[in-house]
C-alpha cells in the first residue's frame, strides 16, 4: 500500500493567519499516531467582477476583444493564486518538518472544498481545519464552509481557533447521545490521547440517568488508559461547558455534532454551531 492510500491526517492549507496552527496541529497528531501527513491546499473558482459586469453589457465591436482580455487576466489570475498556494503549501510543510515530520505530502486542488473533501474522505483518518479561511479573518463567525463540511464527512473533524499548544487536559462532553458515543469510542481507541487527563463531563437534568451514564462510560476510558476526571452539571448545556472548561484549563473539547434533527436545530439553534462560535479552543468533532 502507498503512502497516499493509507488513512491519514489531511490539513487545510490557506492564507489565512490560523493556517500556521492548523500545521502545528495536524503535525501533532500524525507525530503521534505515526501516520502520514498531507497538506491541503483548495481554489475555489470564482467569478472575477470585471468578466461578471462587463460581459453583458458591452458594445458588439469591442466585445470580443475585451472578453478576450478578461479571460487572458482570468487565467493570469488563476497562475498567480496557484503559485501563492504552492508558497502557502511549502511553508506549512517547512512548520512539519519542524515539528518533527518527515515529509509532507503537498496538495493542491481546485474546486468547491467540500466536494474535494468527501472526494478524499475515504483516506482521511482526521481532518484539520481553521475556524475560518482568509476570506473570513476580520469575522467573528465561522468560515461558511465549516457547517456544510462537518455535515458532510464522517471522519474526526478538529477545528483550530488557536495558537498551538499540545494538549494534556481535555473534555469529553457526553450526554450518551449516538454522536456522543463516536466520540467516546475514538477516545477509546485512538493513541493520540493515551495517558492524558479526560474530563468526562454531562449537563443533565436527570441525576440517576447521568449518574449511570458516567459510571459507564468512566470505566470504559480507564481501561484504555486514560485518566478520568468526571462532572456532573446543570443548567444551559453550551453555557455550563465552557465555563468548566475555563475553570480547569481544558486545551481540547471533544464532542459529537449534529446529533439532533434538522427541525430541532431550526427551531433552537445547532448546539456544535454555538460552541464553534463560542469555544476558545480547538474542537474535535465526530458524527
Amino acid at each position: 500500500m502507498s503512502q497516499s492510500d493509507k488513512n491519514l491526517v489531511l490539513a487545510g492549507i490557506d492564507g489565512s493567519a490560523i493556517s500556521a496552527a492548523v500545521a502545528d496541529y495536524a503535525a501533532w497528531i500524525a507525530n503521534t499516531v505515526g501516520v502520514p501527513l498531507k497538506l491541503l491546499h483548495n481554489l475555489e473558482h470564482r467569478e472575477p467582477p470585471a468578466a461578471a459586469d462587463l460581459s453583458g453589457n458591452i458594445g458588439l465591436g469591442s466585445r470580443e476583444h475585451l472578453l478576450e482580455e478578461l479571460t487572458e487576466l482570468e487565467a493570469k489570475r488563476s497562475k498567480i493564486l496557484l503559485e501563492q498556494g504552492k508558497h502557502m503549501l511549502e511553508a506549512a510543510n517547512e512548520r512539519a518538518k519542524a515539528a518533527g515530520v518527515e515529509e509532507a505530502i503537498l496538495c493542491q486542488r481546485n474546486g468547491s472544498l467540500t466536494e474535494t473533501l468527501v472526494e478524499m474522505e475515504e483516506h482521511i483518518r482526521v481532518l484539520v481545519l481553521g475556524v475560518r479561511g482568509e476570506d473570513h479573518q476580520s469575522d467573528d463567525g465561522l468560515g461558511h464552509h465549516i457547517e456544510s463540511i462537518i455535515r458532510a464527512l464522517h471522519k474526526p473533524i478538529l477545528i483550530v481557533n488557536q495558537d498551538f499548544a499540545e494538549p494534556q487536559r481535555i473534555m469529553l462532553a457526553y450526554d450518551g447521545s449516538e454522536a456522543a458515543e463516536k466520540a467516546l469510542d475514538y477516545l477509546l481507541t485512538s493513541p493520540l490521547y493515551e495517558g492524558m487527563d479526560c474530563h468526562l463531563v454531562h449537563v443533565t437534568k436527570d441525576d440517576a440517568k447521568a449518574d449511570e451514564l458516567l459510571e459507564n462510560a468512566s470505566e470504559r476510558l480507564q481501561k484504555a488508559g486514560l485518566n478520568v476526571v468526571t462532572a456532573k452539571l446543570h443548567g444551559d448545556a453550551e453555557q455550563q461547558l465552557l465555563s468548566y472548561q475555563q475553570e480547569q484549563d481544558i486545551q481540547m473539547i471533544v464532542m459529537g455534532s449534529f446529533g439532533h434533527g434538522r427541525l430541532r436545530e431550526m427551531l433552537l439553534g445547532s448546539f456544535t454551531l454555538k460552541m464553534l462560535n463560542r469555544a476558545s479552543i480547538p474542537l474535535l468533532l465526530l458524527r
